[in-house]
């Protein structure tokens, strides 16, 4: 019975909680964005694709083994696996809010 409960659960309302290895990867990414001053550009893409975070997330699964010939491999990977999240868009939204002003 219990697998059934876990078969259609989702994530909690709200930010998601991302791992360490994973806040020092969107840490990063935001602050590169906010300091190049792109943060309202940024927060209108992410509020667009909103719905479609999860498929986005697996289109960049589907990119990795391009990206890792060029590009840090696990950190790529962490950022995808944090944007698999449901909350992933709310917490990239508040960082950006945060860091712009």
């Amino acid at each position: 019975m219990n697998r059934w409960k876990q078969a259609f659960a989702i994530d909690p309302p709200g930010p998601a909680k991302p791992t360490e290895a994973q806040r020092a990867i969107v840490d990063r990414i935001c602050k590169e964005i906010a300091s190049r001053h792109l943060t309202t550009p940024a927060l209108l893409f992410l509020e667009v694709f909103r719905p479609l975070n999860y498929l986005g997330s697996q289109l960049l699964h589907f990119f990795q083994p391009f990206v890792s010939a060029v590009a840090d491999a696990e950190g790529y990977r962490q950022f995808t696996l944090f944007l698999e999240q449901r909350g992933s868009v709310d917490y990239l939204c508040q960082l950006l809010e945060n860091l712009e002003s």
